[in-house]
């Protein structure tokens, strides 16, 4: 990272590191391997632009930044901070290792060293808000050196869940910037504002890191508890400056200001300096073997990680991977310590696991590890994407395509942070979309990221917020405005669910319970569920309420630390999952059933006589059953029925239905169309994520030859987060892209009936049963002959 201080590791010279293509060769030297890369992708060198830092920097702080060795700024570096001087917020959206950090912190320190010396009172504070402890906890050491010569002039400080409770007090008294999230921000601080008064009459500058990372419901939620902290500091008399980081993105000024509710300017050139940066796709061999309706199988994206890995860490090629799941982190790490325990018992502790739901002091020693250069290779979970300093990477491996472009590059981003040139490998999953776009690069490396989705005035999160902050002070007509044009409309329903009383003017939080407690702004949908060893009652970690039926049910496999565990038994009621250690040779998948209804209809655009329409739909979701795989090949080995209570959402979708003249021309007939409908389903949830900020376990969908709302054949895809995130909307303004990328998909599959690259689902409730690939390339054919251009058109 450009702006932190020296690492205190020796610099590693280019005799001994091999460039990014001499390291490709290596994993791609003998056998078959050199066939699995479909394109590689080079990026060149580019040359920095320096400029001068703004006069209003204080003198120390430049001295300070040149103390740790750099001489100048780019160019980005001193706009933004310009803006920062002149009360303007800011978002800063340049690539990985451009510096941003140092772009915020210049005018930030400049405000705490002039605060340090007003003669009374507590002086200037910031506030740091990071998606994860951390990223937090990283930039607090971060900060915490590079200032260490202005002496106590800085205090920087962390306050999250982790903070000992004997060091909170201290925190809120003496620290002038405080470094957190906004769980704590939303749980902890702002309840409790009056504590925090001083604080809050002093703020400055409010930092947002990686503000990209908040979309969808969680976004929205962060959004409203930006709002709340706004509420809070115009009360004790002070207005922030918002200065925002975020890694390339599209029309970032529009998302930062949908995010604060606040005019944002914006600086999105990067001037900063990138080694050369090698990328390659790298598609997994078929298999010998066949899976659900004897459809042909790839091996794995998780096995052939693990393989590149072990070939990277033996030489001696410091290596992160980042994988989609937790488990599969987990299996990753495992695979690797034992190929490498067959060629050198040295290698297998410098390779581990890190994932979300790890105790904090096993996240610390982690990341020590990582710092220190003990660990070779690390399998992540997207906990490790954001900021976290880990320079002199040589290669990032990334299992599956992360869901979006700008993770794709925030992800690639990790290696080569020295300015070295650097290796990223793409390995495609055995789905619709990475198969996509490992035979379409320019579907990556030709198109922008994408626009940062998320709506704060969504009820189901606009609601819970309006509680909180009632509950802070008093709602009163003024915080219309700030909270936006949901919000009077809402008042009553609250008023009649007893949530708010109105006296006169104002509404007030009345009940004894915690008014934070309605909104998971991580989008859980209730408190997470414990992960108990049975045996000892020693807790192992958490998981999300909405992820305890499909990852912790019955007779799952949960992995943690490179140990495997048995779920004996889920209790829904006290939030707990108690398992047992064991090593069955399988993993699970949770299969589950899906009833839709339609509760309103927005939009409608016709498409000759097809309909493409947006609107509000009650979803009905019941985890059913699970699939045992084989390790490795994914080989299912049998099913298993559970017996889950149903969950019910509200939310949005999107839904295109046919007319009998539609599928006359597709040649859709009764014995046909419901494989034809399921397999568009299935294949259009695997391509939304291009067009929209969104993963594909963030949708779902449902196909129906008569649906009993449309009264005709219908396929809906729907946003997965009550009151919907702005996905399945997307989806529709972009309905021609995505369903004409989803057709592309599916006719570029090199199989004959439908297999897990184009038509088949890993979440199927009904087994993937019955599809029709050919019935699916006619009926998008024909819609599509019949779009328009844009939905906005008609």
């Amino acid at each position: 990272m450009a702006t932190n201080p020296p690492t205190g590791r020796p610099p590693r010279s280019r005799a001994q590191t091999p460039s990014p293509g001499e390291v490709l060769a290596r994993l791609t030297a003998g056998g078959s391997r050199a066939a699995r890369v479909t394109h590689t992708e080079h990026l060149p060198p580019r040359e920095g632009s320096h400029a001068v830092w703004p006069h209003r920097i204080r003198t120390e702080v430049i001295t300070t930044i040149r103390e740790a060795g750099i001489e100048h700024p780019w160019t980005h570096q001193a706009q933004a901070a310009e803006h920062a001087l002149d009360g303007e917020s800011v978002v800063i959206a340049t690539g990985t290792a451009s510096g941003k950090s140092l772009a915020y912190l210049a005018p930030v320190l400049t405000a705490l060293l002039d605060g340090s010396e007003a003669p009374n009172g507590r002086g200037a504070t910031a506030l740091y808000l990071a998606p994860t402890k951390a990223l937090a906890a990283d930039q607090r050491r971060a900060v915490k050196s590079l200032a260490a010569p202005l002496g106590n002039a800085v205090r920087p400080a962390v306050y999250d869940g982790d903070t000992p409770v004997e060091e909170r007090e201290w925190v809120r008294q003496y620290a002038n910037l405080v470094l957190t999230n906004p769980d704590m921000l939303h749980r902890g601080i702002l309840p409790s504002h009056p504590r925090w008064s001083s604080f809050l009459k002093a703020l400055r500058y409010v930092v947002i890191d990686e503000c990209h990372t908040y979309r969808g419901v969680f976004g929205s939620h962060v959004a409203q508890v930006i709002r709340r902290l706004r509420r809070l500091c115009a009360r004790y008399g002070s207005e922030p400056v918002f200065l925002l980081a975020s890694a390339t993105a599209a029309e970032p000024a529009v998302a930062a200001g949908r995010l604060t509710g606040l005019p944002v300017a914006e600086v999105a050139d990067d001037a900063s300096p990138r080694g050369e940066l090698v990328f390659a796709l790298w598609e997994p061999p078929l298999t010998e073997l066949h899976g659900e309706k004897n459809a042909p199988v790839r091996r794995t994206a998780t096995a052939e990680t693990a393989d590149l890995l072990t070939d990277l860490v033996l030489h001696k090629i410091r290596t992160v991977a980042f994988v989609r799941s937790r488990r599969g982190a987990e299996l990753i790490s495992l695979i690797a310590k034992d190929r490498l325990a067959a060629v050198d018992r040295s290698l297998p502790h410098r390779v581990a696991a890190y994932r979300g739901g790890y105790l904090p002091e096993e996240r610390r020693a982690l990341e020590a590890a990582l710092h220190s250069g003990e660990l070779l290779g690390l399998a992540a979970t997207t906990a490790l994407e954001l900021g976290i300093d880990v320079s002199g990477l040589d290669a990032v491996l990334i299992a599956g395509y992360p869901g979006t472009r700008a993770s794709l590059w925030q992800q690639a981003g990790r290696a080569g942070r020295s300015g070295e040139g650097a290796l990223a490998v793409l390995v495609a999953r055995d789905d619709p979309l990475d198969t996509y776009l490992a035979h379409h690069p320019e579907a990556l490396f030709s198109q922008p990221v994408e626009s940062t989705v998320l709506d704060p005035d969504n009820p189901y999160v606009l609601a819970p917020h309006l509680c909180a902050a009632a509950a802070e002070q008093p709602l009163t007509e003024a915080d219309f405005a700030l909270f936006g044009p949901a919000c009077e409309p809402l008042l009553p329903s609250l008023e009649a669910a007893n949530l708010l009383r109105r006296r006169n003017r104002s509404w007030y939080w009345t009940r004894r319970d915690r008014a934070t407690d309605l909104a998971d702004i991580r989008g859980g949908g209730g408190r997470p569920v414990q992960i108990v060893e049975e045996s000892t009652g020693r807790l192992l970690g958490t998981v999300d309420a909405e992820a305890a039926h499909t990852a912790v049910h019955q007779g799952a496999v949960h992995l943690h630390q490179g140990r495997t565990y048995l779920v004996r038994h889920l209790d829904l009621e006290d939030s707990a999952a108690l398992v047992e250690e064991a090593d069955p040779p399988y993993s699970t998948t949770a299969r589950d059933t899906t009833a839709l209804s339609v509760l309103s209809t927005d939009e409608t655009v016709p498409w000759g006589t097809a309909r493409l329409q947006y609107g509000s739909v009650e979803v009905t979701h019941q985890v059913v059953s699970y699939l045992r795989r084989k390790l490795i090949t994914g080989e299912v080995l049998g099913e298993t029925k559970l017996d889950l209570p149903p969950r019910t959402l509200r939310t949005r979708a999107v839904w295109w239905t046919l007319t009998e003249d539609d599928l006359d021309t597709a040649r859709l007939t009764p014995e046909i169309l419901p494989g034809a409908l399921h397999a568009a389903e299935h294949a259009a949830i695997g391509l939304l994520p291009l067009f929209a900020t969104c993963d594909r376990w963030d949708i779902g969908g449902v196909s129906i030859p008569l649906h009993p709302d449309t009264l005709l054949p219908t396929v809906f895809v729907y946003d997965g987060h009550p009151g919907g995130a702005g996905f399945a909307e997307r989806g529709f303004h972009t309905a021609r892209a995505w369903l004409t990328a989803t057709r592309e998909a599916i006719a570029s599959c090199e199989c004959d009936a439908g297999c897990p690259s184009c038509i088949q689902s890993p979440k199927c409730g009904n087994g993937n049963e019955p599809l029709h690939k050919r019935g699916a390339l006619r009926l998008l054919t024909t819609l599509l002959n019949a779009a328009p251009a844009d939905p906005s058109e008609s």
